[in-house]
């Protein structure tokens, strides 16, 4: 049974798996029978299990999760890539069905984000187990962001970062044009901690008001932001899922903590 009426682009569906969590060496083994030949080459060649690890319940979730909107069982999908690295449907009875997805991932965590004739991106970052330098901030934020992150207090500066850094990644996944996007041509503007606006140079060719944003917090560790392309004038469902692929899949509450102060 479809979970998302493909002829009614109402509902945003979010999938997190936490990778880790998952270490039960037959469902593993059932995972890697999912992929291509060329894929499970590719897991063998990350040095780190914890990279193997990931690659692998990655193409899990996403071919598992695709199946429940869609016919193809989970091993008979295929994927090519636009002309920036992002992942598209290669089955050619599904390409043009108006199915889109986004994936990211971070240490623990990995997040796909499935809409029905609706760009998207989605970006995920473990803020933990990654301190940054403000000075990348200097160097790939647009002048307001910069003075903004300038003026926070010392100890929220760190997680101020990662909220601007996910929401542009977000943005330029849903772009399709990923970091051939330069990042100081478009801004972020928190209204108040709870609201937030985007900006766009005119050379981008884009208009901010096309898109939604929402922002949460999966654990204290990862925060996520989500890009959506306007459909009409109302806000589409969100929902949150948490995926054992092959296993179960739970629906969450996370509290929102950021979303566009334009609805």
């Amino acid at each position: 049974m479809h979970a998302l009426p493909l002829a009614a682009p109402a509902n945003i569906d979010v999938w997190l798996a936490f990778y880790n969590e998952i270490d039960d060496r037959s469902l593993l083994a059932k995972y890697r029978e999912l992929l291509t030949e060329d894929e499970r080459a590719q897991q063998l060649r990350f040095y780190f299990a914890d990279d193997r690890q990931r690659y692998l319940v990655t193409r899990a979730l996403v071919r598992t999760v695709l199946s429940k909107y869609l016919p193809p069982a989970p091993a008979e999908w295929r994927f090519t890539a636009n002309p920036y690295g992002r992942p598209m449907i290669a089955n050619t009875e599904f390409r043009d069905c108006g199915l889109c997805f986004n994936i990211s991932h971070a240490r623990g965590l990995i997040a796909l984000a499935i809409s029905s004739h609706r760009e998207i991106g989605v970006d995920v970052e473990n803020i933990a187990a990654r301190e940054v330098s403000l000075d990348i901030a200097d160097h790939f934020f647009a002048p307001t962001e910069v003075a903004a992150l300038a003026g926070v207090q010392p100890d929220r500066q760190q997680d101020r970062f990662f909220e601007y850094w996910t929401f542009k990644e977000s943005y330029i996944k849903a772009r399709g044009m990923g970091l051939s996007i330069p990042l100081e041509q478009f801004s972020f503007h928190f209204v108040d901690e709870r609201w937030v606006d985007l900006t766009v140079q005119p050379e981008l060719g884009d208009d901010g008001s096309r898109w939604r944003f929402w922002q949460f917090r999966p654990t204290a560790e990862h925060l996520l932001a989500l890009c959506a392309e306007r459909r009409g004038a109302t806000a589409p469902t969100l929902t949150l899922r948490k995926a054992v692929p092959l296993i179960s899949d739970t629906e969450l509450q996370l509290p929102l903590l950021k979303a566009s102060a334009r609805w």
